[in-house]
């Protein structure tokens, strides 16, 4: 499913492929390089929160962990 993500700072469209119909997972606009949390439920975007740059590694590191788990 596609769903569309508007920048909450510069406004900018993106576009992305998502498999699960709801999710939470860390963001960053292609454009301005914000940090955002994503939370995104029935495939339509809930919320989009700004975040530090230290909020953003923490919450990467644990989604690339999560990730990580599902392999094995």
């Amino acid at each position: 499913m596609l769903i569309k993500i508007k920048c909450a700072s510069c406004g900018t469209d993106t576009t992305m492929s998502m498999v699960d119909s709801s999710y939470k997972m860390p963001f960053r606009c292609w454009k301005c390089k914000e940090y955002f949390t994503l939370t995104v439920e029935n495939n339509a975007v809930v919320s989009l929160v700004k975040l530090s740059a230290d909020e953003y590694a923490k919450l990467k590191e644990a989604e690339d962990a999560r990730r990580f788990k599902r392999q094995f």
